[in-house]
């Protein structure tokens, strides 16, 4: 039983459990019936995914110090009760069984689900032995 940080759409780890896909958007121009079957994710949790002005700012973030300003925002938007609440009940379903979290960025370095996983392990989640940290 463990949690997971993942690309969408890399490829599933064996025993890598419910794919929740942590993004504001669905993916583009793959039918809603073909998202888990292509290894975008089970389930969508826009909830855990930066607002729409903080994706743009990410975006944008240039420099360490920009970079630095969105986490800081991002863990103000996720110490908000709803999102607390789920950022915990995540990690109680890490310890029970096996789930994975994940965002379509492809440096981990530069993307909320870095803070996410911090945020999580926070949160008392267990991570897989294997789960690979930037």
């Amino acid at each position: 039983m463990a949690l997971r940080v993942v690309r969408l759409g890399s490829p599933r780890h064996e025993g890598e459990g419910l794919r929740i896909g942590t993004v504001r958007r669905p993916p583009r121009g793959v039918p809603r019936a073909e998202f888990a079957s292509r290894d975008w994710y089970d389930v969508w949790l826009p909830e855990l995914a930066p607002s729409a002005a903080l994706v743009t700012r990410a975006l944008a973030a240039g420099t360490d110090r920009e970079w630095a300003a969105f986490v800081r925002a991002y863990r103000r938007e996720m110490a908000h009760p709803g999102a607390r609440h789920v950022l915990d009940l995540l990690a109680a379903t890490s310890r029970r069984t096996d789930v994975s979290v994940g965002c379509y960025c492809e440096d981990e370095s530069r993307c909320h689900r870095s803070v996410l996983r911090e945020l999580l392990v926070a949160a008392g989640a267990e991570l897989a032995p294997d789960d690979q940290q930037p």
